[in-house]
C-alpha cells in the first residue's frame, strides 16, 4: 500500500491523500480534528503527506524526519510560486 500511495503522490498528492484516508488510519493518527487537515489538503498537500507518514513511522516527528517534512514544504511553496509566476507570464 505505501508504494502505491507514493506512486500516486507523484501524479497527484491530493489523490494520494484521499487514498490514504480511505484505506488506512495514518491521517487520523497524525492529525487531531478536521480544520488543520482540510487546510493542509488545500494549500500544502506534500507537507500533509510527509508529516503524516513520518508521524506514522515513529509516532513522533523528530530529527531527520523534520528535514523531510521541510523538503515537502519547500516543494509545496515552489509549486505555488511557480504557478503564480506562470500566470503572470514571466
Amino acid at each position: 500500500m505505501p508504494c502505491l500511495v507514493l506512486l500516486l503522490a507523484f501524479l497527484s498528492p491530493r489523490l494520494a491523500i484521499i487514498i490514504t484516508w480511505l484505506f488506512s488510519n495514518v491521517l487520523e493518527r497524525a492529525y487531531d480534528g478536521f480544520i488543520v487537515p482540510i487546510l493542509l489538503f488545500l494549500f500544502l498537500p506534500w507537507t500533509m503527506l510527509a508529516y503524516a507518514w513520518m508521524y506514522n513511522s515513529g509516532l513522533r516527528v523528530e530529527g531527520i524526519e523534520w528535514v523531510l517534512v521541510g523538503f515537502a514544504f519547500l516543494i509545496d511553496i515552489g509549486s505555488a510560486l511557480g504557478g503564480m509566476r506562470g500566470r503572470r507570464g514571466d
